[in-house]
């Protein structure tokens, strides 16, 4: 588990810009060190922990690109198609040697090596077949056309994939490519993760006049578990000083991170600080964000807490934007900024200077054929609606103060985000 002095995160001041929030997390939180060995087929998503290395070249064997034949290249013809007769055929898989002679063509298939001595093949829609057995190829063929070299794709020793890669499908294809049949991963980062305040009830139960179903719980958790990580479900913690101290300390005990939403603000009503301060050790972060601008980091018994909004919509982004690089720096997985799309602005917005905002916006195909963003109508950061009917956020930066139709924007899909 990971094990944190409780100042580690000592910070006091004004409303923390975005990126010191993120660097200081980067810097100060280590990769969880215990890995494992997984099979292929559940490799993908996983963090490698150690640089594959080619065992071999890829292809392994030089051979034909396309089905035709195959010939040596100082046969190839100039000027104008010449016969050659065929001496023999290869398809792919085939282990037997054949040597080419000047003069004569080999029928062969793709993926078959090539004969010795032969180092061109001929397309066979582009071969005439002779009444005698024989093909007439035409003139034109640039030397060494239509084959894969060994050692094209990878070269043996070369490192293909690093150590930190979050494997991807391609990635999969990769090392199966290479005969490996396991890779050494990073293990999972163990969260645990919960709710709290007496206004939320779990899904199904009983719900009271004033009170609101959790939600918060299972978008965080189907979050994580799209960044890799084991989740243990700690549920709602009700608006207790003593048990929300307890929990943590529980949690801390068994988890690499705790993640909370609820209760992190400066409310009377709102007890996770003051549980967190009882268990350990908490620096409430002003965090220059909007939606989401109470987060707070701390430290439990040497593991890492934070502690996210109740609104749902400031929970997604804060923890999109600030709390995911704890994730990734637990995994040992390397840095993957949000890719953004420059877009025209389909709006028009104002905001205050110091502070990074992100707006909800939609797609829209223009006249013109463009794609522009549009905010969405609504700015409550309770709507779970503004998350599920637009595409993504458009990130404002601290110094933008206005946003006008036509300005360009920097529009982050949230498939880029999980």
């Amino acid at each position: 588990m990971a094990q944190l002095s409780d100042d580690c995160f000592a910070f006091g001041g004004p409303l923390m810009p975005v990126d010191d929030a993120v660097g200081l997390i980067r810097d100060r939180l280590d990769a969880v060190e215990e890995t494992e060995s997984v099979s292929l087929a559940v490799a993908d998503g996983r963090v490698l922990a150690a640089d594959i290395v080619a065992p071999i070249a890829l292809p392994p064997y030089t051979n034909s690109a396309v089905d035709g034949y195959a010939l040596a290249g100082d046969d190839v013809p100039y000027g104008s198609a010449q016969p050659f007769a065929v001496s023999g055929r290869l398809q792919a898989g085939a282990s037997e040697e054949v040597r080419i002679k000047a003069g004569e063509t080999v029928r062969i298939f793709t993926g078959a090596p090539m004969p010795e001595g032969a180092d061109t093949v001929f397309m066979q829609e582009d071969v005439e077949n002779l009444d005698d057995g024989r093909v007439l190829l035409p003139a034109g063929l640039k030397r060494g056309a239509n084959v894969r070299p060994a050692g094209e794709d990878v070269e043996a020793g070369h490192t293909v994939l690093p150590a930190g890669r979050r494997l991807r499908p391609q990635d999969v294809a990769m090392a199966a490519a290479l005969g490996l049949s396991a890779l050494d991963v990073r293990r999972p980062v163990k969260v645990g993760l919960f709710s709290t305040g007496n206004e939320v009830v779990e899904p199904g139960a009983a719900r009271g006049r004033a009170q609101l179903f959790d939600s918060n719980r299972y978008m965080l958790a189907a979050m994580l578990r799209r960044l890799g990580c084991a989740v243990e479900d700690f549920g709602i913690l009700r608006d207790d000083k003593a048990r929300i101290a307890g929990a943590l300390e529980d949690a801390a005990g068994n988890c690499d991170l705790i993640l909370a939403s609820g209760g992190v603000s400066t409310g009377e009503a709102d007890h996770v600080r003051a549980g967190v301060e009882s268990a350990g050790s908490l620096v409430f972060w002003r965090v220059a964000i909007k939606p989401g601008r109470p987060v707070a980091m701390g430290v439990v018994k040497g593991t890492p807490f934070i502690g996210l909004p109740g609104n749902p919509v400031a929970s997604f982004v804060t923890f999109a934007h600030v709390a995911r690089a704890a994730v990734t720096a637990l995994s040992g997985a390397r840095e993957e900024p949000a890719l953004f799309t420059p877009l025209p602005a389909a709006f028009s917005y104002r905001k205050k200077p110091g502070r990074r905002e992100y707006v909800r916006a939609g797609l829209r195909r223009g006249q013109d054929g463009h794609v522009a963003a549009v905010k969405y109508p609504k700015e409550g950061a309770g709507l779970i609606s503004s998350l599920v009917d637009t595409d993504g956020l458009v990130e404002l930066a601290e110094d933008t103060l206005e946003v006008r139709p036509g300005d360009r924007v920097r529009f982050i899909p949230y498939s880029s985000l999980f």
